[in-house]
């Protein structure tokens, strides 16, 4: 009989191990909800994926979470200004519930404790499959969040902002999100951070029959900061559903996107920015399932790679048989202005009806010759010049979005990473 020896737990295995059975007394949850705890660190024994799992392939976990930080209650941490102003302010601060926000029209909101509490969230606390480590490890230590409802035809003026702040140890949180019918919302999700912490982040969303909901994830966590997000959602007949991500920190980023298009005609849209300095390594994974008629999807991902900076794009759409009149089209482009740097691209296609338009492309290169030589032969200095072509290149993305106010706020974010790394 051959039998495989269970690898040596790593030292980032050993912590979560440690950390859960130190923190398992002050975590919230009934029976149910502990019986998935339980189940949720037995995978973590078994080994964090590493390369050869095939959705982490570029992103091997198990030799890049070198160390977790221990969990600290002491740290106090403050809400953050939102991102644009009148926003209604959902902070979780270094694991725990902020203060509570102000009530909004056509809006209830619960804490996420409070549901894990009585037990009515266990079931949603289930990884994905076998290699969803960000799902195992959220589930594990999950102690806050909060979860939002949108009333059928309701619309929402203002953004809704979930800020998800950590010092140096961890934070784990959940965001349930469902947007009823014909309703109309904005929400903004903050992950931040001034310290090297540990933080992972789900959100899972259900967007119903003729709404539409716009969200905006921006992640700057610290630069030595490890920060493994989740965004699952499912969109309902003629929703739309547009998702724009901003990476510009942390040290360790994964952020997972799982769509599913179940409603006839809906449309999902993905914009993305990645802003990679220093020694960052930075992985969006996408998984896109078309399951109703008509439906459509573009995605377009803009990378800027400086210094050591290490990128990953994996987009995979799964068209299935009824899906058929399926629109897809997907996009990466990426800026190399490095020689130290990386970005892996690996779209995919798994086609099963015959009656659709799909399509992928990438791209890497560096700054387009012409163009610089066209802005320095008009007087334009040559570090001016480079700064507004690669701005222009990303601008284009964020321009995108249907609120002013929320384009002016992340070009200003731009602006200020440039100043720091241009």
């Amino acid at each position: 009989m051959n039998m495989q020896a269970k690898p040596t737990p790593t030292a980032a295995e050993a912590a979560l191990v440690e950390a859960f059975t130190e923190r398992l007394s002050d975590l919230p949850g009934d029976a149910a909800v502990m019986i998935r705890r339980d189940e949720a660190v037995e995978r973590i024994k078994a080994g964090l994926p590493n390369r050869r799992v095939e959705a982490w392939h570029y992103t091997d976990l198990r030799r890049l979470l070198a160390a977790v930080p221990a969990f600290d209650p002491a740290v106090k941490v403050a809400p953050l200004a939102p991102l644009v102003e009148g926003s209604t302010v959902l902070a979780t601060l270094n694991g725990v519930g902020g203060p509570a926000a102000a009530a909004v029209e056509g809006v209830t909101l619960r804490r996420v404790p409070d549901m894990l509490a009585d037990g009515s969230y266990a079931p949603a606390l289930q990884p994905q499959d076998a290699a969803d480590a960000i799902g195992a490890i959220n589930v594990a230590f999950v102690a806050d969040g909060h979860f939002i409802q949108v009333d059928e035809d309701a619309v929402v003026e203002q953004p809704i902002e979930l800020q998800n702040l950590i010092g140096p140890g961890q934070s784990h949180v959940r965001f349930p999100v469902k947007i009823g019918a014909r309703a109309r919302a904005t929400i903004v999700e903050r992950q931040a951070g001034e310290a090297a912490g540990f933080a992972t982040s789900v959100s899972n969303v259900v967007v119903g029959e003729g709404a539409e909901l716009t969200w905006v994830i921006v992640q700057e966590e610290a630069a030595g900061a490890t920060y493994l997000g989740q965004f699952n959602a499912s969109i309902a007949k003629d929703a739309k559903l547009t998702l724009f991500i901003m990476n510009s920190g942390g040290k360790l980023v994964r952020q997972e996107v799982r769509v599913t298009a179940d409603g006839e005609e809906c449309e999902f849209r993905l914009r993305g920015v990645n802003l990679l300095a220093g020694e960052t390594h930075c992985d969006v994974t996408m998984v896109l399932d078309h399951l109703g008629f008509g439906a459509t999807s573009t995605e377009v991902v803009r990378n800027i790679v400086l210094d050591r900076a290490q990128g990953v794009f994996q987009g995979q759409i799964r068209v299935a048989r009824e899906a058929q009149k399926t629109d897809a089209k997907m996009a990466c482009n990426t800026l190399l202005l490095t020689d130290d740097g990386e970005f892996s691209t690996k779209p995919e296609l798994e086609i099963f009806a015959d009656d659709v338009a799909c399509g992928h492309g990438a791209t890497v290169a560096e700054i387009d010759g012409n163009h610089l030589f066209y802005l320095m032969a008009r007087g334009v200095p040559e570090k001016d010049a480079r700064g507004l072509l690669v701005k222009a290149f990303l601008a284009e993305v964020i321009e995108e979005l249907p609120d002013e106010a929320l384009v002016t706020a992340l070009e200003e974010r731009l602006d200020g990473w440039f100043a720091e790394h241009g």
